[in-house]
């Protein structure tokens, strides 16, 4: 137990300190200007866009988990879900790695529901599953562009990275117990989308979440002057939030600066937009879950 503890705060240490390696690296490059520029570019009007825009992605969110739950048998209300989902959102992105949140939702859901694998396995699904959604969008839009454009040539870094995963998930596969437990959480999740309902519920869900989220990433574009055809901003959008979603971040920040910064200087707009648009997507999208803090702060007085 204790070499488990040891091995889960290392790697808790590892993602904090890449994270902040890609965040410092990336200001280091571009300077702190373009994080202050994205931050002075803000407007009441966009942050009342991304307040509804983060709704829209929170209620799609939670219906996703919802959907996930009642099929590995704890099932919770679609308010519950919503609350839980912004808590979540704000704790992630309030904290390193950008999963403590998800944690502890899970944690919550399997306290509530004295079923802690069904709990962890239906948040564990239900992002798993969205993440999945997100890279056959952003597959789709890259081919779309064209194998000739700059945006998607710029993209194999990315490609790259998502290799590495992989290889970093099959070598947890080659020991006999992560062997065993793939097995059995992989027969877990077909039975939990053998019903062609779910898989359509959680497919539907993500492309929604995915579509608030990279709108919002558009109008921060748009804000800090990101003078681009529309097709190559949403792609712009779709690159900087995948690299966003890797566990290496500081709530949300560094991968998804850098990875801004590298696609947005291969289309021409410029490494300092590409960070500023990632700044003022940041503001824009923890404003969005303070929400969120509204539940923390409840549950704690209750």
């Amino acid at each position: 137990m204790a070499a488990l503890t040891v091995s889960a705060r290392t790697r808790a240490w590892v993602s904090l300190g890449l994270g902040a390696a890609v965040l410092v690296g990336t200001a280091a490059t571009v300077g702190a200007g373009p994080f202050v520029h994205g931050v002075r570019s803000l407007t009441p009007a966009a942050v009342v866009a991304a307040l509804a825009l983060t709704a829209l992605a929170t209620a799609a969110a939670a219906w996703r988990w919802r959907a996930l739950a009642a099929r590995v048998g704890v099932p919770l209300t679609r308010r519950r879900a919503v609350a839980e989902y912004y808590r979540s959102q704000f704790l992630n992105s309030v904290l390193p790695g950008g999963v403590v949140g998800d944690v502890d939702r899970a944690w919550r859901h399997a306290t509530a529901a004295s079923d802690t694998a069904a709990a962890a396995r239906a948040v564990v699904g239900e992002r798993t599953a969205g993440q999945l959604v997100q890279l056959c969008v952003v597959a789709v839009a890259l081919l779309a562009l064209g194998a000739g454009s700059a945006l998607a040539a710029a993209a194999w870094p990315a490609l790259a990275t998502a290799g590495l995963v992989a290889a970093a998930a099959i070598a947890v596969a080659a020991s006999r117990a992560g062997r065993r437990m793939l097995r059995r959480e992989l027969a877990a999740l077909r039975t939990v989308f053998a019903k062609p309902g779910t898989g359509v519920t959680v497919v539907v869900a993500s492309v929604v979440v995915l579509g608030a989220h990279s709108a919002t990433f558009v109008i921060a574009a748009l804000l800090v002057g990101a003078h681009a055809p529309l097709p190559e901003l949403i792609a712009l959008a779709l690159l900087a939030l995948t690299a966003g979603s890797l566990p290496i971040n500081l709530g949300g920040w560094g991968p998804r600066e850098a990875s801004a910064s590298l696609f947005a200087a291969a289309t021409g707009l410029g490494a300092a937009t590409g960070v500023a648009a990632g700044a003022a997507f940041g503001v824009l999208a923890l404003i969005a879950v303070l929400p969120g803090a509204v539940f923390v702060l409840m549950r704690r007085r209750a």
